[in-house]
């Protein structure tokens, strides 16, 4: 029996999130500790008594939720269920650098700090107002290629995220993506709606974004992982540093293959898949790629103790 451990990106958010993880956990809460102290301000503060509206910034968002995978982690650790417990690791979007500080590729103040810069960059890439993203329901990668190529017409538009069979994400510039929901729902789509996001992330527009982070990762140690990564733009697993370097740049402006991902976790033997941290969204994107993965969310006190008893 071969099992995953996956960590949640963006719009997993919630005030309190990780709280209980840090009140049950010295280990949990140290985690935060060193995100707060690499960020220099009290990024805790704002996750469990803040504002959602502050917390949904991309900028506090990515490093936030990192810290609540990071603080969900160490309290499987302190139960005695060690990352190895896991055949591979992987991540959506953000959640990638989770896997890679979960499996000691990165430092968690490193992680924090390089999350930081990948939430600024990708929010300043593009302005405000220009760019935009919308879910696709209903049309399978290659449908929903077909209408990003459509609804193009000189502008930037890309399927940037394949999340499961019946949901993809298209992105780019916002006439575009407005064309891509009318082109869908014509081409059969059961809904296409706008997301309410600050950016439209992984697609061409983002290449500011990208070269920021081809800097930053430059001066940043990347060790090679204690269990191999699937990483997103190539969706098979890697080990080595300098890859998994250059392929965090591309990730930036390339699809999040989620779904190949998933399905390449599956044929090499993957029958348990452990969503680590906050929200659920990645377990109901897994049992809609391949029902026979069990999936467990990790994100209470109660949780690690039932997945440790299983897992011990």
């Amino acid at each position: 029996m071969s099992r995953a451990f996956v960590f949640p990106g963006q719009g997993a958010q919630t005030i309190g999130m990780g709280k209980a993880l840090a009140d049950a956990y010295p280990e949990a809460r140290a985690v935060f500790d060193e995100v707060d102290e690499a960020l220099g301000e009290k990024l805790s503060a704002l996750i469990w008594e803040g504002e959602q509206e502050t917390l949904t910034l991309t900028q506090n968002a990515q490093p936030a939720l990192m810290a609540t995978s990071l603080a969900a982690m160490r309290a499987l650790e302190a139960e005695g269920v060690s990352i190895e417990a896991a055949s591979f690791v992987a991540g959506h979007s953000l959640g990638e650098y989770s896997a890679l500080a979960a499996a000691g590729a990165l430092s968690v103040a490193d992680t924090a700090r390089l999350l930081r810069t990948r939430g600024e960059a990708m929010q300043a890439a593009v302005p405000v107002g220009v760019g935009a993203m919308a879910a696709l329901l209903g049309l399978d990668f290659a449908g929903a290629t077909e209408v990003a190529e459509a609804a193009a017409q000189g502008e930037v538009c890309q399927a940037a995220n394949d999340n499961d069979p019946g949901q993809v994400v298209v992105s780019g510039h916002k006439a575009a993506v407005e064309r891509a929901v009318e082109i869908a729902k014509e081409k059969g789509a059961k809904r296409a709606v706008l997301l309410p996001v600050s950016a439209p992330f992984h697609c061409a527009l983002m290449q500011p974004a990208a070269d920021v982070m081809a800097e930053a990762l430059s001066h940043v140690d990347i060790n090679a992982p204690k269990v191999p990564v699937v990483a997103n733009v190539v969706a098979s697993s890697v080990n080595d540093p300098a890859t998994i370097r250059s392929l965090l740049v591309e990730q930036v402006t390339g699809s999040v293959r989620w779904r190949e991902s998933v399905s390449y976790m599956s044929e090499a033997g993957v029958t348990e898949i452990y969503e680590i941290g906050a929200g659920k969204a990645l377990s109901g994107m897994v049992r809609r790629i391949d029902r026979t993965i069990a999936c467990t969310a990790l994100g209470t006190p109660d949780d690690v103790k039932a997945a440790a008893e299983k897992l011990a």
